[in-house]
């Protein structure tokens, strides 16, 4: 593992990058090479719809990235299974498929071969019904594939810049001055509470001070910020205790406390150091240590492509073809689309025959209908 030093640099400028847009391609830059790739990304696709673009990358031919989205995503072997896997989460493409499967394959004949590209490992930072946000990392042939380090690395390295992205997403400034901040902070709608080492209220902005105010699901305690909940209030503390102490004490925190309101809706509160880089210019300021975020949020229904899944125990390999067949049609042409032979669909599609009980592929069409339907299931 990398000099402990090194990595609390680098998950500080993370959460840099979440107040500075500007600064992501050389994080994500950093944090590919910390993994141990030469190329990294942030990026969205669907498994369903196809599609997706780039939300900042590091040393991705422009010409590949842009075939990649226009033309490839469809046949990426590993998008269903990169898609369903759990958020955080590193997997690999050789966790999905065998070397010598995935060369058969038009996707890397066509796309990863000529970059000269052998392995690629992902965590998902985010997820709704038809896509997932990614933080990627790619190697080379004579890099190797990916190796049990690698993957601890990206665990180690992932929550933090999901963190930081979904608080840049409450903080679309390009400046964060802190003679500025505080006037910033009124004009989000988003609610925001600043606070010093031991909880106290420093500031809030409009927004949070209405949810303050409200006493659901925050509260303010002896000028301390708390959650309603006592349990809720004990990992939120516990949390901003943590973050009082820099980014090094982050390393293996979660990445926020799930908040419950009287009337059942949901609020996600993410915890944000105020003690290192740029982001101590805005403590100092403000006499704070600690940013909380909240934003509400809502538990969303599982994609009905994962309720197949779990359903009929299919693997990614598997409700790929199934997914194909309903879209694409045949299985000529969806040997064709996902870049693999005909004898390969074929064998994907009798086991899912086995599994879901269907006889032909019109059969297979009804049962994704049905789950995709907001009646069905």
């Amino acid at each position: 593992m990398a000099q402990a030093d090194d990595v609390h640099d680098l998950i500080g400028a993370i959460y840099d990058a979440a107040l500075d847009p500007s600064l992501w391609p050389d994080v994500v830059g950093r944090a590919g090479r910390f993994v141990g790739g030469q190329v990294a990304s942030i990026f969205s696709k669907s498994p369903i719809a196809g599609g997706g673009h780039v939300l900042c990358q590091s040393g991705i031919d422009p010409h590949y990235c842009r075939l990649y989205f226009e033309k490839y995503v469809k046949l990426d072997p590993a998008t269903t299974g990169q898609y369903f896997a759990e958020i955080g989460q590193p997997i690999a493409v050789s966790d999905l498929m065998a070397q010598d499967d995935l060369r058969e394959t038009r996707f890397y004949q066509e796309w990863a071969a000529p970059q000269g590209m052998v392995d690629f490992i992902s965590a998902v930072i985010d997820k709704s019904a038809t896509t997932a946000a990614l933080f990627g990392v790619f190697r080379y042939e004579g890099d190797g594939l990916f190796d049990d380090e690698a993957r601890a690395r990206m665990r180690l390295i992932a929550p933090h810049i999901r963190r930081a992205v979904l608080v840049g997403r409450l903080i679309d400034v390009k400046s964060s001055e802190a003679a500025h901040f505080a006037g910033v902070l009124d004009r989000m709608p988003c609610s925001i509470c600043l606070v010093d080492r031991a909880g106290r209220l420093v500031h809030a902005n409009a927004a949070g001070r209405q949810l303050l105010e409200a006493g659901d699901p925050l509260l303010t305690r002896d000028g301390r910020v708390a959650a309603r909940d006592g349990r809720l209030d004990h990992a939120l503390q516990g949390l901003i205790a943590t973050a009082s102490r820099g980014d090094a004490a982050m390393m293996t925190e979660n990445a926020g406390v799930l908040l419950t309101g009287h009337d059942g809706t949901h609020q996600l509160a993410h915890v944000l150091p105020l003690t290192s880089g740029m982001r101590a210019a805005v403590g100092r300021g403000l006499d704070a240590s600690v940013a909380i975020l909240i934003r509400r949020t809502t538990l969303e229904r599982t994609p009905f492509p994962e309720l197949i899944a779990k359903a009929y125990r299919l693997t990614p390999a598997e409700l790929r073809v199934m997914l194909g067949i309903v879209d694409v049609g045949g299985v000529p042409e969806l040997s064709v689309a996902l870049g693999v032979a005909e004898t390969t669909t074929k064998t994907h599609l009798r086991r899912i025959f086995a599994k879901t009980g269907a006889e032909r592929q019109a059969d297979l069409v009804r049962i994704v209908a049905g789950f995709a339907s907001p009646l069905g299931g």
